[in-house]
């Protein structure tokens, strides 16, 4: 086997900085198991990583090999590894945890205070391999699923942590932001069976992928409001349930606003730490907010991969692939508004 490897290493902490360099291959310890990459998808934090924004500066040490999501084979196995074998098909959860906080020995490791982000805190898989611990993978044993599909389980996995955290059932659903995300929650609350399901944003490419998805109303901010299309659908006394995915104040605001009595909000978008919204509304309303971070491990794989098994279907969401060493115009064509998610094949 050889020693190297193709990386994509965050090299400057510029905007942009993104390098592809030969690096060694990563040896494992005795928990890991070395993954070899298939696909990986691109995801917001690695755009907020390219462009340097500000949680970036505070956040992530260069040199550092970022991603997170991705599909991989089993190339090799720790000694202390048990239940995953050489040669599976795996993905993984992007957040490594204690196993010993309180939240932790309770089964609530999402929750754990300690948690290290892959391609975040610690050595990323935009690269030809990656060591990750057994206790991160994810094997995927319904070999019908398609590789780019899988390879979004993450993103997948903050959607369906959102959406589940609700009884979507005969309800009403506003989604604000069509990101790969929000797209992603259209289609798991048609799933669920949900009445009707809004989606608001300001990129006419996107709420026309949110159409494709099964939304039953799409509303472009800039020129309509939200409560215009309700007399259509027979909504009378407001939205159920608010899934804010875009991070936009503007749009939490106008959620809070049309939200029926007694209607629940979870919050996967970062919201800016000055957003000002209207508290009367949140207490006389009696709304429930619940901020979402990640997926419940590993409920929410085993939800997932359930819905997917079950015809939950993701792909139209899944716009470009892109060989790894054009790594440069994947994140372009993502930061361009006009895509889905974005894939980088490591197979060629």
């Amino acid at each position: 086997m050889k020693t190297t490897m193709n990386a994509i290493l965050k090299n400057k902490p510029t905007f942009g900085g993104l390098e592809l360099l030969e690096v060694d291959i990563p040896k494992i310890k005795d928990d890991e198991v070395l993954v070899k990459m298939k696909k990986t998808a691109i995801c917001g934090t690695d755009i907020n990583i390219y462009e340097w924004k500000e949680w970036a500066q505070r956040t992530i040490k260069t040199p550092m090999i970022i991603g997170h999501e991705f599909v991989g084979i089993v190339e090799e196995v720790g000694k202390n590894v048990k239940r995953v074998k050489k040669g599976q098909l795996v993905t993984g959860e992007g957040h490594l945890v204690c196993g010993v906080c309180r939240n932790c020995l309770k089964g609530g490791a999402h929750l754990c205070r300690e948690t290290v982000g892959i391609g975040v805190n610690k050595t990323g898989i935009f690269a030809e391999y990656a060591a990750i611990p057994e206790a991160n993978i994810w094997a995927i044993e319904n070999e019908n699923i398609p590789l780019n599909v899988i390879s979004c389980f993450d993103p997948l996995g903050n959607a369906v942590h959102t959406a589940l955290s609700f009884d979507l059932v005969g309800e009403d659903i506003l989604i604000t932001g069509a990101g790969p995300i929000g797209l992603m929650a259209v289609a798991i609350a048609k799933h669920c069976g949900a009445r009707n399901i809004i989606v608001t944003d300001v990129i006419p490419h996107r709420l026309e992928m949110a159409k494709k998805m099964g939304a039953t109303a799409v509303i472009d901010v800039r020129t309509e409001k939200i409560e215009d299309c309700f007399p259509a659908l027979g909504i009378k006394e407001g939205i159920d349930v608010g899934l804010e995915m875009s991070g936009n104040p503007h749009a939490f605001r106008d959620m809070v606003r049309v939200m029926h009595h007694g209607g629940k909000i979870g919050l996967l978008g970062l919201i800016p730490q000055d957003t000002v919204i209207n508290w009367d509304d949140v207490i006389f309303k009696c709304l429930e907010i619940k901020g979402i971070y990640g997926r419940e491990m590993f409920e929410t794989w085993y939800k997932m991969t359930a819905m997917v098994g079950s015809g939950l279907d993701i792909t139209p969401v899944i716009t470009h692939e892109f060989d790894y060493k054009d790594f440069e115009k994947a994140f372009e064509t993502m930061m361009s508004g006009q895509s889905g998610k974005v894939i980088l094949n490591w197979e060629a």
